[in-house]
């Protein structure tokens, strides 16, 4: 199987979560020593570096899954990138940056795979953002939440396509879960905190998200008990999306 975005965070928590299970895992994301401290320790996740917005990338990451796993039972396209920023005020790189992580690369990933899924009945799982679910706006941070919601009607519509093929396809929307990202994007660490806090006092179930929950998530969608599950985007956020 692969898993985007697999360095840190959700992505590096489902790639043990999947690797403790027996998987084999293909991690793939832009920083080498970040995927190797993933693999670290696993023998079962196999780091590949790769840029999926640059061209060529998505079909050598499937090239590299199939040699070394053999085939592709499973896809999880967890990369993105976020860049706050309000129009009026927004670099078209920044903008461009965004679209072509978080929209453009699953697109291409999920289409360099769609053989090998179609041979085993194959499962995508997109990982969404509860922050975009039904009418809710993200004001400073639109584009990243605009990919998100394109993301969740590629969800639904290749639910349809691909369903005739045997192929499952799920989104999973998580809420405010601590992976640093903030911090990682450049946000001082105080201020990262602050938010945190902020965001807690907000979710219903009083505290933030962690890696590991959305992880056990994933796993359990891809699994043979889920195989009825299609073309829906679960939320995993502690009920804020629905206050």
């Amino acid at each position: 199987m692969i898993v985007t975005g697999g360095g840190s965070g959700i992505g590096r928590a489902t790639a043990h979560a999947f690797a403790g299970r027996g998987w084999g895992v293909l991690v793939v994301g832009r920083d080498a020593g970040a995927l190797k401290d993933t693999a670290a320790g696993h023998e079962g996740i196999q780091p590949f570096a790769a840029d999926l917005s640059q061209e060529g990338a998505p079909e050598a990451v499937a090239e590299a899954a199939r040699q070394r796993f053999g085939r592709v039972d499973a896809l999880v396209n967890n990369a993105g990138i976020g860049i706050f920023g309000a129009l009026g005020g927004l670099a078209r790189a920044h903008v461009e940056a965004q679209v072509a992580t978080n929209l453009i690369a699953p697109i291409m990933l999920t289409q360099a795979v769609l053989d090998d899924l179609s041979a085993g009945g194959g499962v995508v799982v997109n990982i969404s953002s509860a922050g975009s679910l039904g009418l809710r706006s993200w004001p400073h941070n639109a584009v990243y939440g605009a990919t998100k919601a394109a993301l969740d009607v590629l969800t639904r519509s290749w639910a349809v396509e691909l369903g005739p093929r045997g192929i499952r396809v799920v989104g999973l929307a998580p809420g405010i879960v601590d992976t640093a990202a903030g911090i990682r994007a450049g946000m001082p660490e105080r201020d990262y905190l602050g938010f945190l806090e902020t965001m807690r006092e907000r979710v219903p179930l009083g505290r933030i998200g962690r890696p590991e929950e959305i992880a056990w998530w994933i796993v359990q969608l891809t699994s043979p008990e889920a195989s009825y599950a299609s073309g829906t985007v679960f939320a995993v956020d502690g009920a804020l999306s629905v206050t």
